[in-house]
C-alpha cells in the first residue's frame, strides 16, 4: 500500500431496470473540494500512462468495463517511496481509488470491451500542474503485462 492511497469500496444498487453507481458525495470525511469531473476512455490492451500531478488529488472509479491502475510512489518525504501499487478495477471491483499529489499513474484496459474512468478531482486541469512519461520508461520499475497488451499501446 502507498501512503495517503485509499481504495473504498462503492455501493451499487441494482434492479430489473439497471443499476446506480455511487462514485463520491460532498458529506464524506474524504471528500476535500471540488474541482472537475472527467471521463477517460481506453480502449482494451491499450495505456495510458504515466503521469502525476504537483498539486491534484484524484478520485478514480471505473463504472464500465475493467483495468489495472498502477501507482508509483516517488515522492521524496513519502515512508513508501519506490513502492509500486497494482489495484484491479471495474466491474467486479467497483471501488474509489483516492490518489495524492506526487503519485506515478497509469493503467490498462482488460478483456475485450473498453473501460471508462471516472475522475471527480479536486482541482481544475491545469497543463502546468501535470508532468506525462513513456509508459514504458525504465525510471519506473514496472513491466505492463504483456497477455492484454497490443504492440501499440504506449503513453
Amino acid at each position: 500500500m502507498i501512503d495517503s492511497v485509499a481504495i473504498r469500496p462503492l455501493k451499487v444498487i441494482k434492479d430489473d431496470r439497471g443499476q446506480i453507481m455511487h462514485m463520491l458525495r460532498n458529506d464524506v470525511d474524504h471528500f476535500s473540494k471540488f474541482g472537475e469531473i472527467y471521463f477517460s476512455q481506453v480502449f482494451p490492451g491499450r495505456i495510458k500512462a504515466w503521469h502525476i500531478h504537483k498539486e491534484m488529488t484524484l478520485n478514480y472509479a471505473v463504472p464500465v468495463g475493467r483495468i489495472t491502475m498502477v501507482l508509483y510512489d516517488s515522492r521524496n518525504d513519502s515512508p513508501t517511496k519506490g513502492e509500486l501499487m497494482e489495484i484491479d478495477l471495474g466491474d467486479e471491483n467497483y471501488s474509489l481509488v483516492t490518489v495524492p499529489p506526487g503519485v506515478w499513474n497509469g493503467f490498462v484496459c482488460k478483456g475485450n470491451m473498453p473501460a471508462l474512468i471516472a475522475n471527480c478531482a479536486d482541482l481544475p486541469h491545469d497543463p502546468e500542474e501535470i508532468s506525462r512519461m513513456d509508459a514504458f520508461d525504465k525510471s519506473i520499475p514496472y513491466k505492463w503485462k504483456t497477455d492484454y497488451i497490443s504492440a501499440t499501446s504506449h503513453g
